[in-house]
Parts: structure tokens; C-alpha cells; sequence
């Protein structure tokens, strides 16, 4: 039971990462799909800090004495990835914007068949 709950972040990321998947592929509304992709995103972020996490570790500073040290580099290209999210997001919504004046809509399914009748 205690690795259990010694593992809970993993479980967390489980959770966060379905319930993202879940709203990306049961809503047809695109907002609510790049919330899901967000929340998808925050997952994968969760679980590479998770893994770049080294129980006892100590920042890789050279001190006498100190054996076991964390790799910086995990948590680094989470840094670099909230940026890259943060900018398609963006994007994402720049689009959604444009598909509403383009169509009136923003729901997937009235979009496709404005698409069929043309």
C-alpha cells in the first residue's frame, strides 16, 4: 500500500492525462478541445517532472560529501515546453477564431456539415 502512495503524482498524471483525452475526443466544441489538449499537456509536464526527480538528490553542485544529484534537465525542457504550449495555444485560438467568422460556429459538427453541403 505505501508504493501506492508513495507513487500518487504518477496516479495524478494518470488521472489529469485521461480526463484531457476524454474532453478532446467526447466534445465537439474546438475551446473545449484545446482545454483538453491543455490539461493532456499538463500531464505529460507531471509525469517528466516526476521521472526527473531523485529521491535524496541535491542540485548537480559539486560538494564534498554529496553522492547523489538530480539531472536538471528534465525540469529545463518542461520550461521550454510550457513555452512552446503556451504559444500553439495561442495559435490554436487565433484559428478558432477565424473558423468563427469563416462559419458562424465553433461546434466541429455544424462545421462539417456546412463543409458537405458546399
Amino acid at each position: 500500500m505505501s508504493t501506492f502512495i508513495d507513487l500518487y503524482n504518477y496516479w495524478i498524471f494518470i488521472f489529469l492525462m485521461m480526463i484531457g483525452f476524454y474532453i478532446v475526443i467526447a466534445q465537439g466544441n474546438l475551446v473545449k478541445k484545446i482545454i483538453g489538449l491543455n490539461i493532456f499537456q499538463t500531464a505529460v509536464f507531471l509525469l517528466y517532472i516526476s521521472m526527473g526527480k531523485v529521491k535524496g538528490g541535491t542540485a548537480p553542485i559539486i560538494v564534498a560529501g554529496d553522492a547523489s544529484y538530480s539531472n536538471p534537465l528534465p525540469h529545463v525542457l518542461i520550461l521550454t515546453a510550457i513555452v512552446v504550449g503556451v504559444a500553439t495555444t495561442a495559435l490554436a485560438m487565433a484559428l478558432i477564431i477565424r473558423i468563427r467568422k469563416a462559419y458562424g460556429t465553433i461546434e466541429e459538427q455544424d462545421i462539417h456539415e456546412q463543409d458537405a453541403s458546399l
